[in-house]
């Protein structure tokens, strides 16, 4: 069974499941997290949907790329969450299944492309604090 984090389920809502791939991307004592500007400001684990006909992987390295200008490389799985949310930028009511990965930075290859993202480096401890959800809190404080 796969842990629900966060909000509770609203009765009657009909969600549509969205399946993800997302990274703790650590060097040392630091994370690299993405903070999103809009359509609600957070900072959240580098990652994201997975595209139909696309397997995780392949999507977590196009996600990260796009969401920080880094590459990386995959070390294990650490685990999957499920979160049930409305995603605004998708007028979509969502049944995430979020799948972490641990992995390790490779190099910057630029700023990210995908519109709104910056790239941040932070310290473990202050990374746990600043993610804007409990799925991906949960994950990053397994590692402490």
């Amino acid at each position: 069974m796969i842990r629900r984090m966060g909000e509770q389920i609203k009765a009657g809502q009909r969600y549509t499941l969205r399946s993800g791939a997302y990274a703790i991307l650590r060097r040392g004592d630091l994370v690299l997290l993405t903070h999103q500007a809009a359509p609600i400001p957070e900072f959240q684990l580098p990652g994201g949907g997975i595209d139909p006909g696309e397997q995780p992987i392949p999507a977590l390295h196009r996600e990260v790329c796009e969401e920080t200008g880094w590459t990386m490389r995959v070390h294990r799985r650490l685990g999957a969450f499920r979160r049930f949310t409305f995603m605004p930028e998708y007028d979509l009511w969502a049944e995430k299944l979020c799948t972490v990965y641990l992995c390790q930075p490779g190099r910057r290859l630029g700023a990210p492309t995908e519109r709104g993202h910056t790239a941040i480096w932070l310290p473990i401890g202050e990374a746990v604090e600043s993610l804007g959800n409990d799925g991906d809190q949960h994950f990053l404080r397994s590692l402490l």
